[in-house]
């Protein structure tokens, strides 16, 4: 037993710190975003009926609205994360004195 590092080292944490846990959450959010525009995207296929033809004014509305949609929540996503970061940075800051 003398050779275990976590011996060595004190007990291994059982959780990630909240800050690098929710840092991590919020970089998947953002890295989940291209498959959720995709699948969004692809939704105006179902919509059409086997013997009736979908209008194309409502799919370039939707499509639209989806890219408009998904530039936001990119955008919001990316807000978060930086003031996410700002705030974990100072309460770091604030430690270390």
């Amino acid at each position: 037993m003398a050779d275990d590092p976590a011996d060595e080292s004190g007990p291994v944490p059982l959780f990630v710190e909240r800050h690098t846990y929710r840092r991590r959450r919020l970089m998947d959010a953002i890295r989940a975003l291209p498959v959720l525009g995709v699948v969004l995207w692809m939704l105006p296929m179902l919509w059409a009926l086997p013997g009736a033809g979908m209008r194309g004014a409502a799919a370039l509305i939707y499509l639209f609205a989806v890219w408009i949609g998904l530039i936001a929540l990119a955008g919001g996503l990316l807000l978060a994360l930086r003031l996410w970061e700002r705030r974990a940075g100072l309460d770091h800051g604030e430690r270390g004195r």
